[in-house]
């Protein structure tokens, strides 16, 4: 971990595996995931449920986000270099023009399209 500001038991549950974090979200719906700073990098996270979750400052580097679900995530300052963002679900231009890099990030057509309007430099 890099930084301080992650709960140690919501990133051990998602260690667990992407099954065992839905089923935990599904069971603590009221739960806001604190994954601020956590690193994630290289992780495998499609189809995982990030509703919400407070990803500020992780580390996202290649991670698969594959359908995963990110519908009011925080993502400022994520490093979401070679990320795979692609038909990741809910996620908007507004979240991810507030990470800190998209560099070689795989994104959607319509949402790469966006991107390149509202924050090219993230691209780069």
């Amino acid at each position: 971990m890099k930084d301080e500001g992650y709960n140690q038991e919501h990133y051990d549950k998602l260690k667990e595996g992407v099954e065992s974090w839905n089923e935990w979200r599904k069971n603590n719906p009221t739960i806001q995931p604190l994954l601020r700073g956590a690193d994630l990098r290289r992780a495998v996270l499609w189809r995982a449920d990030f509703r919400e979750a407070n990803l500020e400052r992780a580390d996202l580097w290649e991670a698969n986000l594959w359908r995963a679900d990110l519908r009011g995530a925080d993502l400022r300052g994520a490093d979401l270099r070679e990320a795979d963002l692609r038909e990741a679900n809910n996620l908007t231009v507004g979240q991810i023009c507030k990470a800190k890099t998209l560099y070689r990030a795989k994104l959607g057509v319509e949402l790469k399209k966006q991107t390149k309007e509202k924050c090219p430099s993230k691209l780069i």
